[in-house]
């Protein structure tokens, strides 16, 4: 089962922030699988998870296999949830508009496909009506005076996979970029933690020459999709917005990264922390490459020495924040499936 549900609810958190890839609709599952040692893996089977998902109710049953595990119900059970979509809750590397040429799919229109995930993800992940406006996934969340959360949504309003080199780009769109601004400006927390489902340093390719996230592996000034990232670094420089942590996954390890303009070509920003964390029961991959227009420096990256490492190998991971009540500092740990702290920062309170 997936135990790093227990371990993760052994420590009775607040509250627990899913940076997406909740399900995996794109991914079906064999009863048996030979891992490279020759040691078996096994898969407990439902119809869902038997092919890739198309239909609404094909996206339903992704969601209704994970509450097979135990480990899974007793965490939902007990623990209040902030949750995100990424890629997988639709297709892998997904953005609007793209057209599959993947021969498993019958149905070839992505944002066909992404409507139909968007309503399973509602119906079984429901977002409250005052958060999800008009159905949105993209909200802020206020967690008394210590703490807000702004989760964002970097797939339903992205450019189409490619280069990523030009002029300007965007992975917000306009509305939510100045709805992050805003909010990041009015927001009277100690801490505001950004929610990115998808790291704003890493090179993530989608094939060989197209681009998935922010990156695009040229160290110079923003192109493409760095520029809407740009845009909110500057204006949280000019906004005088302190106590700003990112907190991401999509890639498959866990790893702290800082940014600094001192590091960086583009410079309009103050420096800041993003820490990645996954995955909690998939396949591990890694380190991805970093790109140098922000400044990123890995810090601190635990990754499997070879591609698509199981449960069994230990690279599964999660994190924990701690607030301090009286000090008001931030303490992230990364930890592994296991729960064993593998790296610690402690961020001053501003």
């Amino acid at each position: 089962g997936m135990t790093i549900f227990s371990a993760m609810a052994d420590r009775q958190p607040d509250l627990f922030l899913h940076s997406g890839d909740v399900i995996y609709a794109d991914g079906p599952l064999e009863e048996r699988v030979t891992l490279p040692d020759g040691r078996i893996w096994r898969n407990t089977m439902s119809e869902a998870k038997s092919k890739v998902a198309e239909t609404l109710d094909e996206y339903r049953g992704q969601y209704a296999y994970n509450l097979t595990d135990d480990n899974y119900r007793r965490f939902n059970s007990s623990v209040a949830q902030m949750v995100q979509w990424d890629d997988h809750e639709t297709v892998n590397n997904w953005y609007p508009g793209e057209i599959l040429d993947l021969e498993q799919y019958t149905v070839k229109d992505v944002d066909l496909l992404s409507q139909r995930a968007l309503q399973a993800f509602h119906e079984w992940l429901p977002i409250a009506p005052t958060e999800a406006v008009d159905g949105r996934v993209y909200r802020k969340i206020a967690y008394g005076p210590l703490l807000d959360v702004f989760v964002l949504d970097m797939r339903t309003y992205k450019d189409a996979n490619g280069a990523n080199t030009a002029a300007s780009g965007e992975i917000l769109g306009s509305a939510q970029r100045q709805w992050l601004i805003d909010e990041l400006s009015r927001s009277t927390a100690t801490w505001k933690i950004i929610a990115n489902d998808l790291p704003l340093g890493l090179v993530v390719p989608d094939g060989k020459d197209a681009q998935e996230g922010v990156g695009n592996g040229d160290p110079g000034a923003p192109l493409g999709r760095e520029t809407d990232i740009a845009q909110v670094l500057t204006a949280i420089d000019r906004n005088d917005v302190t106590g700003t942590v990112w907190l991401t996954a999509d890639v498959h390890y866990t790893a702290a990264h800082h940014y600094s303009p001192e590091r960086a070509a583009y410079q309009e920003f103050r420096e800041f922390w993003e820490f990645v964390s996954g995955p909690l029961n998939a396949g591990a991959f890694g380190p991805n490459d970093l790109d140098g227009t922000f400044g990123p420096e890995a810090v601190f990256v635990h990754a499997p020495p070879e591609p698509n490492a199981s449960p069994l190998d230990a690279f599964q991971h999660f994190g924990e924040v701690l607030i301090d009540g009286d000090s008001r500092d931030l303490t992230v740990n990364l930890c592994d499936a296991t729960g064993a702290v593998l790296f610690t920062k402690v961020l001053p309170a501003a």
